[in-house]
């Protein structure tokens, strides 16, 4: 079995949400542990993946001033992730995207490894998403570009569900039950709150 080589994978951040539970804000510049949520993202990748994509629909010399190419979503009016996933897949120069949110700052060191490891296991898998032992993470899927087309097709027919779409296609689910509260994110202000009490207990 040969693993997914990580040099043939970029990375992308989801920045292009609305941010309506917390207040509007863009999430990825929201500062948890007195950075803005998307540092805590990117340093968890950098140099673990071949290429980095943001996928943002405001703020973008903000984000630009991480040095990794800034994309937006060619659906206008914040049409959810599969939109960012679509994009991303266009511009991506590597075989396969690795998505993860902006608003998840507790990626772990080995997540890239072992979704490159558990898409290389099952032979028949199309894709891979992680799966926290209780339910699937959506959001946090390693994609290969082939798969454009048909996002394409899905989305052109005034599809948006993620869950959706993956029935399409045979997905490897990834075991990440020894540490579920990498898939925490932060929807609201009393949730940033919340993990910023616990964290410093």
């Amino acid at each position: 079995m040969s693993v997914l080589n990580p040099q043939h994978i970029t990375a992308v951040i989801l920045a292009g949400g609305k941010g309506r539970r917390l207040k509007g804000n863009d999430k990825g510049l929201v500062e948890f542990q007195q950075q803005p949520m998307v540092e805590h993202v990117l340093q968890a990748v950098d140099s673990r993946v071949a290429n980095i994509i943001i996928n943002a629909n405001r703020n973008i010399e903000r984000y630009e001033s991480y040095g990794h190419p800034v994309i937006s979503d060619a659906l206008s009016d914040f049409q959810g992730p599969l939109a960012g996933f679509c994009i991303a897949m266009s511009e991506a120069s590597t075989s396969h995207i690795l998505t993860l949110p902006c608003d998840g700052p507790f990626v772990s060191e080995d997540y890239v490894a072992r979704m490159a490891q558990a898409l290389s296991q099952d032979p028949a898998a199309e894709m891979a998403v992680a799966h926290d032992g209780e339910r699937m993470q959506p959001v946090h899927a390693l994609i290969p570009v082939s798969l454009l087309d048909s996002l394409r097709v899905f989305l052109a027919s005034g599809e948006r569900k993620i869950d959706r779409w993956y029935t399409q296609h045979k997905v490897a689910l990834v075991d990440f039950s020894d540490k579920p509260e990498i898939f925490q994110n932060i929807n609201t202000e009393a949730q940033l709150k919340h993990l910023e009490e616990t964290d410093n207990d």
